[in-house]
């Protein structure tokens, strides 16, 4: 089973199979969806006590919390997910 990591910050990554959405946390609707799962015992801060930039729902229905945009993640879904795609666009 060859199962790709995604780089969500700070050296934590999550499987990416198990990635159902990534989303932006301003709305009314994502501050419940993260009040709910953290009264539910299934919220995972990722953030090391930054502010949040995205939210990943993942398909065992936990809520992760990272720094790095929603944007920027997109691409490393999309990517190899490591995050290096960012490097080289930040060396030219």
């Amino acid at each position: 089973m060859d199962s790709k990591l995604l780089n969500i910050g700070f050296g934590n990554s999550v499987v990416s199979e198990r990635v159902v959405a990534i989303l932006t946390p301003t709305s009314a609707p994502m501050k419940r969806l993260r009040e709910e799962a953290r009264n539910e015992k299934r919220l995972i801060d990722a953030t090391q006590g930054r502010k949040t930039r995205s939210i990943i729902l993942t398909d065992s229905n936990h809520v992760i919390l990272s720094s790095i945009l929603a944007e920027t993640m997109a691409q490393r879904f999309l990517s190899d997910g490591t995050g290096k795609e960012d490097d080289a666009k930040n060396n030219k």
